[in-house]
C-alpha cells in the first residue's frame, strides 16, 4: 500500500492537480475580477482602497500571476510568497473580526483561520518546490 501512495504522490500529474487545487481560490477570484472588472473596483472601494481601479488591477495580477507560477512550479517561491503576503494582508483589510459583533465576528474569525491555513499550504508548496 505504501508503494502505491508513494508512486501516486511522486507522479507529475499529482503535483499539478495539488497545485491547481491549492491556488483555486486565487485564480478563480482573479478570473472573476477580470470578467467583471467594475465589481472588482467596487470591492476595492468597499474596503476603502484608493485608487480602487489600481488596487483591482494589482489584485488580479497577484492572484493570476502568483497562481500560474505555483501551478507551473516555476519560481514557486515567488508565486507562493506573493499569494501568501496577499492573503495575510486581506486579514487586517477585509476580515477584521475583532471589530465585529456576533455572529459575524465568529464567521470572520474562522475565515481568518482558513487564511492562515492557506498561507501554510503555500509555504509547503514553496518548500517542496525547493527540494
Amino acid at each position: 500500500m505504501n508503494s502505491v501512495i508513494t508512486s501516486l504522490t511522486a507522479s507529475t500529474w499529482f503535483g499539478y492537480v495539488a497545485r491547481i487545487l491549492l491556488t483555486y481560490i486565487f485564480w478563480a477570484s482573479g478570473i472573476s475580477k477580470l470578467v467583471d472588472f467594475p465589481a472588482a473596483v467596487s470591492e476595492m472601494q468597499h474596503f476603502d482602497l484608493n485608487p480602487p481601479a489600481s488596487f483591482a488591477i494589482a489584485t488580479i495580477f497577484v492572484q493570476l500571476a502568483g497562481s500560474l507560477l505555483v501551478i507551473l512550479n516555476r519560481w514557486t517561491w515567488l508565486g507562493a510568497g506573493a499569494l501568501g503576503v496577499f492573503t495575510a494582508l486581506t486579514i487586517p483589510i477585509a476580515h477584521t473580526f475583532w471589530n465585529m459583533e456576533e455572529p459575524l465576528k465568529t464567521v470572520e474569525f474562522y475565515v481568518v483561520m482558513e487564511h492562515i491555513t492557506v498561507i501554510g499550504g503555500l509555504m509547503v508548496a514553496a518548500w517542496k518546490a525547493g527540494k
